[in-house]
């Protein structure tokens, strides 16, 4: 007992507490968010800021790189000190995350020290950690052609000749590929009715007919990271999803400032659907941070310009908000990996992105999604940490997008960081990409209408060329690559086991990085629990589940209830009042790391 006091008041005193200024309704923020051109009354971000150069080295800023080097040290020492005897700062954190945090804590206050090259040259050290199980990856370099596209993008489009280069790359996991070659070719020749039916309403992999295409767009605030750099997430997103999934690398800024990194990824899907002649309806769209907010800036250009929308949309911590208003901002620093941008323009992402165009585009509904109407988008699957800085707009996001008649399925992952999904060692990981599993193979075949269309024969051949090539090679859990080529991907898969109906000991390929005793949350146990019915509230994956037309939701803050206690899917405590004007819902989830499930009023009861 005093321990655990003792530990409250130490961290107590290191993290921020929200201010009573912040104890806003959802109704009362979301009306900050009606006008675009008009800041919110919290907004942490200048409009006035001008990009500035890097400042010239001097030699006697040496100094500076040891006296932050020895700072971070001591905060890092006196953390994992803190860790040995209060405990971690969040209830589920490990070692791992505790070190993490400490690293990222503040960094931003030390900008001065490093340029865009400085820090993107770090942030390409991601693509050392070991990757999860095997699969093929098929780089891609493609030339974007005048499309005679409209809106906001119209006069970027009328430049191009067809001379510059976009790159990418195909990830395709090994069961799918396997799956994809070993298909019977007569199948062709089958009544495309019949088939339809057969892979709709069978559970199994034998029955899927892979017309999933997956659009991913990776984050890195618009200035750093890359395709390959998120292989974390683009792998594991193919085999839970059974998708081909194709990762654009657009234009990073300050070089290549909005609306540019639209048009690039504009660019991309029209190369699907035109080019390659996907199906709108059989794309689903994906992206973590602020390719997030790059996915949900396509769906609005689509819709508002006419242009056939994807089937659905899986969005990591999407940032959405570029103005930096929500309390979370503040309330969650102590804890998330994202350091807050600094007071001056130097290094700051939103300046680096919008850059002289900031005061006209900071409130744009394409860069700012919040700011946007989402009345027409696809189904959503929305997944954030609790304990990143972006969580606060993200729950106004699937908060809006449910009052504008979209399907939302918004999860919170307790005590979890800004795109928690690049880190295997978390035992969250699994269960959300299982529930992405749920969202492709279940939710979207039952929202969608009309349903997916199987993939003609024009289009598998020119997937098949685009992804099958002499370029494919396999990329191993260690992240080497193991064979090259055509004919080497080839004969590594023939003698590599082919069981179809073994999915799961693919999908838990990286399983054993996770701490000892974290547990796994299967696709089946996902599924079993989606149709367990806690408390008049479905409950997958250990996930609480609101219903809710949201017209009134939660006058109190925080904008999420905290799970205490080790409940893994406990109800918030608040509550949803149906409206007679509102048609949608929105279903939120927040998973714990635990094994249980909580009813409704044992959580109220606490």
């Amino acid at each position: 007992m005093l321990r655990d006091s003792l530990r409250f008041l130490y961290y107590a005193s290191a993290s921020p507490a929200a201010s009573p200024s912040d104890c806003k309704s959802l109704s009362t923020l979301l009306r900050d968010y009606e006008t675009p051109g008009v800041l919110p009354p919290s907004a942490r971000i200048d409009r006035t800021l001008k990009l500035q150069s890097q400042r010239p080295w001097n030699f006697w800023d040496m100094w500076k790189y040891p006296a932050f080097a020895v700072g971070k040290a001591a905060c890092l020492a006196r953390d994992i000190v803190a860790y040995s005897i209060w405990g971690p700062r969040r209830r589920t954190w490990g070692i791992e995350m505790t070190i993490i945090s400490s690293l990222m804590r503040d960094v931003s206050r030390h900008s001065a020290l490093a340029d865009i090259a400085m820090v993107r040259m770090v942030m390409g050290l991601s693509g050392l950690v070991p990757l999860p199980g095997d699969a093929l990856v098929t780089p891609v370099t493609f030339r974007v052609r005048k499309r005679n596209l409209r809106g906001i993008i119209q006069a970027l489009d009328a430049q191009e000749t067809g001379e510059r280069e976009l790159s990418g790359e195909w990830i395709v996991g090994k069961k799918l590929w396997q799956a994809l070659q070993s298909d019977d070719r007569s199948t062709k020749q089958v009544d495309e009715e019949s088939i339809l039916v057969q892979s709709i309403s069978s559970d199994g992999p034998v029955g899927r007919h892979h017309s999933r295409v997956m659009l991913y767009i990776h984050g890195g605030a618009y200035c750093y990271s890359s395709a390959a750099a998120q292989r974390m997430i683009s792998i594991p997103l193919s085999k839970y999803t059974d998708a081909r999934v194709f990762a654009i690398n657009y234009r990073l800024a300050p070089e290549t400032q909005f609306p540019g990194p639209l048009h690039d990824v504009v660019s991309a899907y029209m190369r699907l659907t035109d080019d390659l002649q996907v199906p709108s309806g059989n794309i689903v769209v994906a992206g973590d941070s602020a390719g997030g907010g790059l996915c949900l800036a396509l769906l609005l250009y689509l819709r508002d310009n006419g242009y056939s929308m994807p089937g659905g949309a899986i969005l990591f911590s999407p940032w959405v908000d570029l103005t930096l208003s929500c309390p979370s901002w503040e309330t969650n620093a102590a804890y998330d990996i994202v350091p807050s941008p600094g007071p001056d323009a130097h290094l700051h992402p939103v300046v680096m992105y919008l850059g002289d165009g900031l005061q006209q585009y900071l409130t744009h509904p394409y860069a700012s999604p919040l700011f946007g109407r989402f009345e027409g988008l696809p189904p959503l699957l929305i997944q954030c940490g609790e304990a990143e800085v972006l969580r606060d707009e993200i729950g106004l996001l699937a908060h809006k997008a449910s009052l504008a008649g979209v399907y939302v399925q918004h999860e919170i992952y307790e005590d979890a960081v800004h795109v928690f999904q690049s880190f295997p060692f978390l035992g969250l990981v699994n269960a959300a990409f299982a529930s992405c599993h749920d969202f492709v193979f279940f939710k979207l075949s039952g929202l969608q209408d009309p349903s997916p269309k199987l993939l003609g024969g024009i289009c598998e051949a020119r997937l098949e060329h685009d992804i099958d090539n002499e370029n494919v090679r396999v990329v191993r859990g260690d992240g080497t690559e193991t064979c090259a080529g055509r004919r080497g991907v080839q004969e590594h898969m023939n003698h590599e086991p082919h069981d179809p109906n073994d999915i799961e000991s693919e999908l838990y390929s990286w399983a054993s990085t996770r701490p000892k005793g974290d547990p796994i949350v299967s696709i089946a146990e996902t599924r079993d629990l989606l149709r367990t019915d806690v408390g008049g509230v479905e409950a997958p994956s250990g996930l609480r589940r609101i219903k809710s037309t949201l017209s009134v939701l939660v006058a109190e803050p925080p904008l999420v209830a905290k799970i205490k206690g080790p409940y893994p899917y406990s109800r918030a405590s608040s509550r949803a009042h149906s409206h007679s004007s509102i048609t949608s819902f929105m279903e939120q989830f927040t998973l714990s790391s635990n094994n249980c499930i909580m009813t409704p009023q044992a959580h109220l009861n606490q």
